[in-house]
């Protein structure tokens, strides 16, 4: 390939719009291009990686037995009404309706699609299991895409699905997508850790995500000073040794007057207490029905932990009108004490190591001091419901948790039967009874992964490609384009590697070398072979490695076996 005749255009500057390095060096390097609000063109650089990634994907999921499908990305709405997500999937979630007023969605995931096609053609236990995926662009309306291709409305993604005899065939289908994403992910070349996850909207009850390590990550991530163990901090978990409380001194409930105190800030010091001698209460609507929640004061509820506890597809804050009603009170003044509707109590179990505490009265401008939580109130579930945090011990061993930042670039999901059962997709067992399929999900982000090597693999000159997701391997630069000689050598070098099948590029243009350096450097190609006069006056090229920088001189006639042997290594 000709760069004089590639599409491709390089800036020195990028947009005030372009806040991380992979955005900024994206668009500087000519890979994509804005057209609208997360949505972008993916130039032919930014392909040529893009098909690059496929490819890894589709040769680790071959080799495990996967076969590949393509499905619709216009999704019936009657499928997600099937499987009760229409409802609460959020705002993400882009419907339309067409010309005959029917609604429809812009697929964001494909679990029903999946079920649904399943179900269709199967009969019998005996032809499972089946794991089937799809390389296919996913829409999500993001309430503020940003990022570029790190947290856009329009990507691609792998989504993959399993569909097992029981249970424990399923997890065996689980753990081998798990080696999958592991190899996949090594062989883009990124440093990466496998953490325990949350569900979210998906739904199941065991997950992992596959997290970049880069400072510009979205994610929190909680690992082990000396074991394995991490998670993300929406799911993590640590070993806290919860304290007996001190019952010698159990001071007697007691209503006092708190005016425009709402915050736990302004009662603390209204009241002349610490935060952890407060009961934090608030209203969500969990799948629509509303729960109070109990935390410490000085801690956060973990929506995510409070989700999984009580195996709900949605958790979301209660309106103002929602806590007036089930609260009796303004917010702020919410307490597990004299609810005014009989709703469902979820409680930190952090609470009850503690007594003498303040919660609200659930009355305006009042709360109850002296709360003991085992004598004055009683939790339908108590649960770890808040965030476990650095310095911590760890759950499985005497480490201490340690906190990094990480970007998400696949998630594995083991589903149970979320989706099959309300689906009915089932299937004649060994012993001809209906039996219904346990099914697993599998993701990556294939456009986010290709921004994430850049997070991980760039200097201040530009992107740092390995060859296994570079767009080119090797580029051949003629550093005067007006010397015959140095012309017909970087043709004759060319030609070779091209015959090799090595991804190999000219910059055939008509600029100044330190130009033409520049921008080998800005894209990032993996290995750069410098043809200048004065190198040839001993028969000799310059050959760069982009991830190391070191430059050596090769004679011309060893140096196609040498860029073979180079890029090897890189």
């Amino acid at each position: 390939m000709r760069l004089s005749k590639y599409f491709v255009t390089t800036f020195k500057e990028a947009p005030k719009e372009a806040e991380v390095i992979s955005h900024i060096l994206m668009i500087r390097a000519g890979m994509i291009q804005k057209l609208a609000a997360g949505i972008y063109n993916y130039l032919p650089l930014a392909q040529r990686s893009i098909a690059k990634i496929e490819k890894i994907i589709r040769e680790e999921l071959d080799k495990r037995g996967l076969q590949e499908c393509l499905m619709p990305a216009v999704q019936p709405a009657e499928l997600w009404q099937e499987s009760g997500r229409w409802g609460y999937y959020g705002p993400e979630l882009l419907r339309f309706k067409d010309r005959k007023n029917a609604d429809y969605c812009l697929g964001p995931t494909h679990e029903e699609v999946i079920t649904d096609m399943v179900r269709r053609n199967l009969k019998s236990y005996r032809q499972l299991p089946w794991n089937i995926y799809q390389i296919q662009t996913k829409f999500r309306d993001e309430v503020r895409p940003r990022f570029g291709l790190m947290r856009g409305r329009e990507f691609i993604m792998k989504d993959a699905y399993s569909f097992d005899v029981d249970e424990e065939a399923s997890i065996k289908s689980y753990y081998l997508m798990y080696d999958a994403y592991t190899a996949i992910f090594k062989r883009c070349g990124l440093k990466f850790k496998a953490v325990d996850a949350s569900t979210g909207a998906i739904g199941g009850e065991l997950s992992h995500e596959f997290q970049v390590l880069a400072d510009s990550g979205e994610d929190t991530i909680l690992s082990c000073s000396k074991c394995d163990y991490a998670a993300n901090v929406e799911k993590a978990v640590s070993d806290r040794v919860l304290p007996k409380p001190d019952r010698s001194n159990v001071e007697t409930m007691k209503e006092v007057a708190t005016p425009n105190q709402k915050t736990i800030e302004e009662i603390s010091a209204f009241l002349g207490r610490s935060a952890d001698q407060f009961i934090k209460t608030l209203i969500y609507m969990v799948d629509d029905q509303p729960v109070a929640v109990i935390v410490p004061g000085e801690q956060d509820a973990n929506e995510a932990k409070i989700q999984g506890a009580l195996h709900a597809n949605s958790v979301v804050a209660a309106d103002e009108e929602t806590v007036k009603r089930v609260t009796g009170a303004e917010v702020g003044f919410a307490g597990p004490v004299g609810l005014k509707e009989k709703i469902k109590i979820i409680a930190d179990k952090q609470i009850y190591s503690r007594v003498n505490l303040v919660c609200g009265a659930n009355k305006t401008d009042f709360h109850l001091t002296g709360i003991d939580p085992e004598r004055d109130f009683k939790a339908d579930l108590v649960a770890d419901i808040t965030f476990a945090k650095v310095g911590e011990k760890c759950p499985h061993c005497d480490g201490v948790l340690e906190q990094y930042r990480g970007i998400e670039v696949g998630q594995v999901f083991h589903l149970g039967t979320k989706y099959s059962e309300p689906m009915h997709c089932t299937f004649l067992d060994k012993n001809g009874k209906d039996s219904t399929t346990v099914m697993g999900c599998y993701g990556i982000g294939v456009t986010r992964t290709l921004a994430a090597f850049i997070e991980q693999n760039h200097d201040d000159k530009g992107i740092i490609w390995s060859p296994a997701v570079a767009p080119f391997e090797v580029e051949v630069i003629p550093l005067q384009s007006n010397n015959e000689k140095v012309c017909s050598v970087a043709e004759d070098i060319y030609s070779q590697l091209g015959k090799l099948g090595i991804d190999v590029l000219i910059d055939d243009r008509d600029e100044r070398a330190g130009f033409k350096m520049n921008d080998a450097d800005l894209i990032g190609f993996p290995v750069q072979v410098q043809v200048g006069a004065r190198s040839l006056e001993n028969g000799q090229l310059e050959i760069k490695a982009r991830r190391t920088g070191e430059k050596v001189l090769v004679d011309i006639d060893k140096a196609v076996p040498y860029i073979q042997d180079l890029l090897k290594t890189l």
